[in-house]
């Protein structure tokens, strides 16, 4: 029996549960939630400082229910963002979460390290490339 019904919907949950399931371990957590809202900050602080046509194709290789949260309220006239701080950058992410509940750090390079894993190097070279050298340094390498 399937979880609902339609093996397409199946098989998006299982992907999107194992991508948790690595950021839990990443994050040291068994708290589910808490390893979404990482992903989605992270995402988001990400789709915003690359541009239009680049965050479409690093959407293309999320899977589906990542991609839906992924493109969640993104307005692309107004991308990328001006701000080239790596400071700028991590408090998109602290905003999501309570004060002094994450370290926005940690938690991007966990994603950051997840992405390097799960989607193609050349698109990793491509989205590194485009970031300020303070960002792009969260990555795990760079290929």
């Amino acid at each position: 029996m399937t979880m609902t019904g339609l093996e397409v919907f199946d098989r998006a949950v299982h992907k999107a549960n194992d991508w948790l399931k690595d950021i839990m371990y990443e994050l040291n957590t068994e708290d589910r939630h808490r390893a979404y809202l990482a992903l989605r900050a992270t995402l988001h602080a990400l789709r915003d400082r690359l541009m239009p046509e680049e965050a479409v194709d690093l959407g293309a290789q999320l899977p589906m229910l990542v991609r839906g949260f992924y493109y969640e309220g993104w307005k692309p006239s107004d991308k990328p963002l001006r701000e080239r701080k790596k400071e700028d950058f991590l408090a998109h992410i602290r905003e999501q979460f309570l004060p002094g509940e994450i370290d926005a750090e940690t938690v991007a390079r966990a994603i950051f390290k997840l992405l390097a894993h799960r989607i193609s190097k050349g698109e990793v070279r491509d989205v590194t490339g485009m970031l300020p050298q303070e960002i792009a340094d969260l990555w795990p390498h760079k290929p």
